[in-house]
């Protein structure tokens, strides 16, 4: 009996690399997403600096993909002063105001108005670089303007590149805009929980 089993399991497992007859459909992997393998890639992102594919919630089929940018190099922006400023001042006190270790209570000690400033002039700034269209439906109305550039080079950096130089300049900002996302995320709750300061 036991001979049996085995003899028939390795004649089955066996038929698994026998070749096929007739036809069978073909998935193209080109159709794949890179950063995720088992969704197909997304349509939107294509020509995009950093895309890799990776749109798992389909939010470049419902958004202006261009809207979707702006949005991710702001908060990109926004959060790698955010590591900076958590960072700092854990060892750095403006004078006039008590040190605290922990970066979280830090809004607490400056008080409500000096919080509602940083939002007011972000406000001014975005009116002011996008020309007072700050809506997703009114930002995008130049045709030529592009995802996150507003004007603002004081060094020069950009002055004499190349497309593709600029281009891996904005993958570089992108890159490291995404990994302080993440960042400034992992240090905040990482005083929370632990209750201790970040260094």
């Amino acid at each position: 009996m036991y001979k049996t089993a085995a003899a028939l399991s390795l004649l089955a497992s066996a038929s698994a690399f026998a070749p096929q007859s007739g036809s069978r459909s073909v998935t193209s992997l080109d159709a794949m997403s890179k950063a995720v393998p088992f969704l197909t890639e997304p349509k939107n992102t294509k020509g995009f600096v950093g895309d890799v594919g990776f749109d798992p919630l389909g939010f470049s089929d419902n958004f202006d993909m261009k809207w979707l940018r702006e949005a991710e190099i702001k908060h990109s922006r926004a959060a790698m002063l955010a590591c900076l400023g958590f960072w700092q001042q854990q060892y750095v006190t403006i004078p006039g105001y008590t040190h605290v270790d922990d970066s979280n209570l830090a809004p607490a000690v400056v008080g409500a108005s000096a919080m509602l400033q940083i939002v007011f002039w972000g406000g001014v700034m975005e009116f002011w670089t996008n020309k007072g269209n700050v809506t997703a439906e009114t930002m995008f109305s130049d045709p030529d303007r592009v995802p996150g550039d507003i004007g603002f080079d004081p060094m020069g950096l950009a002055v004499g590149k190349s497309q593709e130089e600029k281009d891996r300049m904005a993958l570089r900002e992108l890159k490291n805009g995404r990994l302080a996302m993440l960042a400034i995320g992992g240090m905040i709750h990482h005083n929370w929980v632990t209750g201790d300061p970040l260094f």
